[in-house]
């Protein structure tokens, strides 16, 4: 091992060291006093109601763990958006699983709750899985309900999704195990079934206090929407459960007894781990994010047997396409290639930057996997598009609209990791968030940004100098200086990972020994959904 390696190994190391930590912190919800709080009552916190609910052992796919990381901080602050979500297995089946935090602001809803929620049930809808809400909160956080009530994808959009899911017979199963008021009574009641535990469930459209403000009536909040209210008079809830583990043990026996699902057909055979050993990734990914490397040594260390069958392997070599397997599932691989590479025609052309005869290599071999139904997995690390009269005498719009145009009316599903920067047209070119891969995760050494953090910088601190000497201003080198810094550390903030997180512009950050997992689980989830649409790419530029 050189020393190089060894370089890059510790600091990749050091900043999965940093995720683990901050997930344990995550993981803590609103805190140990809260989490006594729900025991005090009796109660599970969210997540120890999806271990138990979840097959012993099995694998949890978490989304959104970061949602909500260094925001509404003035108030506290909501970590993972108040709601854990993920897929997960019951019985052997795969599902969606959605569990409010009581122990984050007794389980309100944020904005950052609101897009959390909505994208869990995204999962549920475009992979046709069954969904379980453990429902336990006390509804939209006021202060803040002008971000959360009115708009299309706001709040309401969850009970729009219920009824669209219902409709497309999708299983949705609820568990009322705390306050579930106002509209949020809605989501259990238009789910196929709802369970509610006794002493600690409740459902309303209006609590007690707001009862008596309305009509004047005094009463309580057990006789008023509690379990026996709802499983012996109003007949609104289907099963009544003593305890949370009871009501866990319900929804476990409900799934025992669900009908097989039609499959799409995605191939797959007996997994096979890498040959190359997969720790290795740590030591290719160089710490100085400038530097080159072969993108063909990190594949070799993600799909079974290191075996990849290259397309077009000598032509548009800044893009590396190629078919493999990956936890057995054939899958076709779009991924940037970081080293300098030297076409036929004698044009050195950059690591990471999309030329044109890389994107109509792309954009044909994306074609390809929707003739033959295999996924894409697109691995990001990504400067652009070239720019420069060459490039654009040469048509590079013109290519890279016939790339997106390909990739975005894909109709075998998608999934995208990001591993290091992901910038500007090429994270749409890429299958970026806007292009709705099933799946989207970052590895820690990620950056996500309109450009880089250097090139921003210096752009932004032109347009302020020219601002300053419009108003008549001028400004010292050591002030210029300064402002350069100033914005280079907001825009940096802004590069990171879990800025891209905590907005859910991804699913989550991993440490790259995960991906295989991710996309194994994923185009397991998405094997249940049969594709209904041919592939069309309508206008092709040529």
């Amino acid at each position: 091992m050189d020393i190089e390696f060894n370089k890059n190994e510790d600091a990749l190391k050091q900043l999965v060291f940093q995720l683990q930590s901050k997930l344990k912190k995550v993981h803590m919800g609103g805190g140990e006093k809260r989490i006594q709080k729900e025991h005090n009552k009796g109660k599970l916190t969210a997540r120890e109601r999806v271990d138990y609910l979840l097959d012993e052992g099995s694998e949890f796919l978490e989304i959104g763990a970061f949602a909500g990381e260094g925001m509404y901080q003035e108030v506290g602050g909501c970590p993972s958006g108040g709601v854990v979500t993920g897929i997960g297995y019951i019985k052997g089946r795969q599902c969606v699983v959605v569990a409010n935090d009581a122990t984050v602001k007794a389980g309100a809803w944020f904005p950052i709750t609101a897009k959390k929620n909505l994208r869990a049930q995204e999962v549920a809808i475009e992979n046709r899985l069954p969904i379980v809400y453990l429902v336990d909160s006390a509804g939209v956080f006021l202060p803040m309900q002008d971000e959360i009530f009115p708009d299309k994808e706001h709040f309401g959009r969850m009970f729009r999704n219920n009824a669209v899911m219902s409709s497309m017979g999708i299983v949705q199963i609820a568990a009322i195990m705390g306050s579930c008021v106002a509209g949020g009574a809605y989501l259990p009641i238009m789910s196929d079934e709802a369970l509610i535990v006794e002493g600690t469930g409740s459902i309303f459209l209006a609590g007690s206090y707001l009862v008596k403000a309305a009509i004047g009536e005094t009463i309580d909040n057990e006789t008023l929407g509690g379990a026996t209210t709802h499983s012996e008079i109003s007949g609104v809830t289907d099963y009544k459960c003593k305890d949370d583990k009871e009501a866990l043990d319900h929804i476990r026996n409900i799934f025992d007894k669900m009908g097989d699902y039609n499959k799409a057909g995605f191939s797959r055979i007996e997994p096979a781990a890498p040959k190359h050993d997969e720790k290795e990734i740590y030591g290719m990914m160089p710490a100085d994010r400038v530097k080159p490397y072969d993108m063909m040594e990190i594949i070799n260390r993600l799909v079974d047997n290191s075996e990849f069958e290259p397309y077009k392997e000598h032509y548009g070599q800044s893009l590396i396409c190629g078919l493999a397997r990956i936890d057995g599932w054939a899958v076709g691989i779009v991924a940037n290639q970081r080293k300098i590479v030297k076409s036929k025609k004698g044009e050195m052309q950059m690591g990471g930057v999309i030329y044109s005869d890389s994107a109509d290599k792309a954009a044909r071999f994306i074609m390809n996997c929707n003739q033959k139904k295999i996924p894409l997995v697109f691995l990001q690390d990504v400067s652009g598009f070239m720019v420069g009269s060459k490039a654009e005498h040469g048509g590079i719009i013109k290519d890279g609209a016939k790339m997106v145009n390909a990739m975005a009316n894909s109709v075998v599903p998608k999934f995208t990791i990001l591993i290091g920067n992901s910038y500007g047209a090429g994270n749409y070119a890429m299958c970026g968030k806007a292009y709705d891969p099933r799946l989207i995760y970052a590895w820690p050494t990620a950056q996500l940004a309109v450009m880089s953090g250097a090139s921003a910088a210096k752009t932004l601190l032109q347009i302020q100098v020219s601002a300053l000497k419009a108003k008549g201003e001028e400004i010292t080198p050591e002030a210029e200086q300064e402002l350069l810094e100033r914005i280079t550390a907001k825009y940096n903030e802004e590069l990171s990972p879990y800025y891209a997180a905590a907005r859910l512009w991804v699913d989550g950050i991993i440490d790259p020994l995960e991906t295989r997992k991710v996309i194994s689980m994923g185009i397991e989830a998405a094997n249940h959904a049969p594709i209904e649409k041919p592939y069309n790419v309508g206008v092709i530029q040529t």
